[in-house]
């Protein structure tokens, strides 16, 4: 373990942690490595990975994580590869012959790669030694990313005969840590946090109105000219209008957001990596895996979604151990903005009522199929949502996941389809006749109809994906795949569809009231009396932080009095009609009923669901029109409106 150490990755000793989770990997046990960000979690991987016999297969829920981590692997000789929608069939075929036959030592993917029928088809012909769970904090429902699809990874564990886990986390509060170990059967020893608190770090929570948050930025950045710095803004708008204003007033800088196109923003991460260029304005989609060590200032412009996420985006500055500034530039002002994003999430009882129907329909067969755009159009719920939907219904034993499939295989042949068949003998060479002839050929594509394969040659699906799978790893045919179907069983179906509707709609809302409660106690902290690096490392259950650090706003005097957003005019001087009414006659004549409440208060408020995009909802007039008020407010003012 210290040669490898040394040999590989050029360290004479481990950081604070390293060693007792390697350890516990090393010994053949499950372990949870809970450290802050930039302590060095990849490594509690990375070296284990190379001294087990097989696989580590790492679970990742970015793309820019998983690149950042394969260009550390690579720098360091180490055979990493990672399967992901960005690459072509041909670079999937040669990490996944790579992995057959040995030379990968580690496998990144997203966890939605998992529910791919020809990953799965392909993971299980792979001995693993072990299966790493990247934030970790994702698969619990308290955590503050909660992914439903993460909720199965125990299950895949399983399935896939992964002897042990490793959970890699920066952010994990005690509830999330009890359920991360619960669902992994992870000892309680082998749970290693090292401490949430930065001495290096200087947390400042500065008041400032709305109307004085860019001058201030500019007057403070501008103290710290050239040094490298991060400003994070909620919105993506709000990233191209503060980088514009800096760059203004004479400090070069760039938006970075999800809404660039993908080579600019890895231009811009390139440039700041390199130290040309010192500022970055973005949102959450920047910093996630970026390690560069000399990050000297991170600063809110709006507030972060949660604490965990304010620790996650302050844990980018100083990893050098350099002293690092983190200013909060804190007001109410985006409070309902932060909110909104919630608020759009808790589905409406009537979608989840839709969603149960259409499970219902499924009865006689046993079987239900969706593909899951249509049925988050159906039900008006978000695509997250809907899938934390598929998990409650899981976990309350009405439905199991059965696999994932392409509606839906073509192929082109790059060798004429008589050629292809005398390729093989007797039995092999009848099912690849049968395959040839079965799938209808338009001028270049071949669809393949598994149907007619099994009811001709009783092939099953499987085999005929093998098959295919087989013949493009040889440059035989050029596969693609379409129209991904989630198939289920259908275990319980006598449930009164209404009764449950309501319980899960419960169930949501209970969630959304946690999330804003998590939100409010973020603006407690901000406004806290007692030391702000305290209050933090208290937060996620270390109390071995100082009682005062000295050298936060809080312990040099300066506790923060957040102002109140600007007075608005009262809801009851609004006109209800003169903002409803057109788009309560364009959902009459599209759905055929007249809108809730709840849409009501989403189209007032400018939050998007799926229905929204079908009415054209953005064009009608009315829409966002009370966005700058809570949405809780605006939601009990049209009730009242339509008793």
């Amino acid at each position: 373990m210290h040669q490898t150490l040394e040999q590989v990755f050029g360290y004479r000793q481990f950081r604070a942690g390293q060693e007792a989770a390697i350890s516990a990997v090393l010994a053949g046990r499950s372990a949870a490595a809970i450290f802050p960000t930039g302590s060095g979690k990849s490594l509690c991987y990375q070296l284990p990975a190379l001294l087990l016999p097989h696989l580590t297969l790492v679970v990742s829920p970015l793309l820019a994580l998983i690149q950042d981590q394969l260009a550390f692997l690579q720098r360091h000789g180490i055979a990493a590869a990672s399967i992901d929608s960005a690459q072509s069939r041909d670079e999937v075929a040669d990490v996944m012959a790579r992995a057959r036959s040995g030379e990968l030592k580690i496998l990144m993917i997203s966890v939605e790669r998992l529910k791919n029928e020809r990953f799965r088809h392909f993971i299980t012909q792979v001995p693993i030694s072990l299966l790493v769970v990247d934030e970790a904090h994702c698969i619990s429902e308290w955590g503050h990313n909660f992914r439903p699809d993460y909720l199965k990874l125990p299950d895949y564990q399983r399935e896939f005969n992964i002897p042990q886990a490793l959970l890699l986390t920066a952010t994990a509060t005690p509830q999330v840590i009890d359920d991360m170990q619960s669902k992994f059967g992870i000892a309680p020893d082998d749970v290693v946090t090292t401490g949430f608190y930065r001495p290096n770090l200087t947390l400042r929570v500065e008041p400032v109105a709305g109307r004085d948050k860019r001058r201030r930025l500019v007057e403070w950045l501008g103290e710290r000219a050239g040094q490298p710095s991060i400003v994070y803004v909620t919105l993506q708008k709000t990233a191209e209008f503060v980088a514009a204003h800096l760059s203004q007033n004479g400090i070069q800088a760039h938006a970075y957001h999800a809404g660039l196109p993908h080579d600019k923003r890895e231009s811009i991460q390139r440039q700041f990596m390199e130290g040309r260029l010192n500022c970055i304005v973005a949102t959450i989609a920047f910093g996630m895996g970026i390690d560069k060590s000399d990050i000297r200032n991170v600063v809110h412009f709006d507030l972060p979604k949660s604490i965990e996420n304010y620790s996650q985006e302050i844990g980018r500055a100083g990893r050098d151990g350099a002293t690092s500034e983190c200013l909060v530039l804190a007001n109410r002002d985006s409070l309902n903005v932060l909110e909104n994003f919630v608020y759009g999430d808790t589905p409406e009882q009537e979608g989840i009522r839709l969603v149960l129907e259409d499970l219902q329909g499924a009865r006689n067969d046993s079987q239900w199929e969706f593909l899951l755009a249509p049925l988050s159009d159906l039900s008006n719920i978000r695509q997250l949502p809907l899938k934390t939907l598929l998990v409650q219904l899981e976990l309350r034993g009405i439905i199991a996941p059965r696999y994932s499939y392409f509606a839906e295989y073509r192929f082109k042949y790059l060798i004429e389809p008589q050629v292809l068949v005398q390729r093989f003998q007797g039995e092999r060479r009848e099912f690849v006749q049968a395959l040839t002839e079965t799938s209808s050929r338009a001028r270049t594509w071949a669809t393949v109809n598994f149907d007619a394969m099994y009811q001709q040659y009783q092939a099953e699906r499987g085999r005929v994906v093998t098959a295919l799978d087989f013949f493009q790893e040889k440059g035989w045919i050029e596969l693609e795949s379409k129209q991904m179907t989630e198939v289920y069983s259908l275990i319980a179906a006598d449930f009164d569809a209404q009764a449950l509707s309501e319980e899960l709609h419960d169930y949501f809302v209970h969630h959304e009231k946690t999330e804003v409660a998590r939100i409010h106690a973020m603006l407690e902290l901000f406004a806290s009396e007692q030391c702000l690096s305290h209050r933090l490392a208290q937060y996620f259950g270390d109390d071995r932080a100082p009682e005062r650090c000295g050298h936060c706003s809080v312990c040099e005097g300066h506790v923060a009095v957040l102002p109140e957003p600007p007075a608005l005019t009262s809801l009851s001087e609004q006109d209800f009609a003169d903002l409803c009414s057109d788009f309560v006659s364009k959902h009459l004549e599209v759905r055929g009923h007249e809108p809730g409440a709840e849409c009501l208060t989403r189209f007032l408020c400018g939050i998007s669901v799926p229905m929204f995009t079908r009415l054209k909802a953005r064009n009608i007039g009315g829409f966002a029109a009370l966005e700058a008020y809570p949405y809780a407010e605006v939601r009990q003012w049209i009730q009242r409106q339509i008793q």
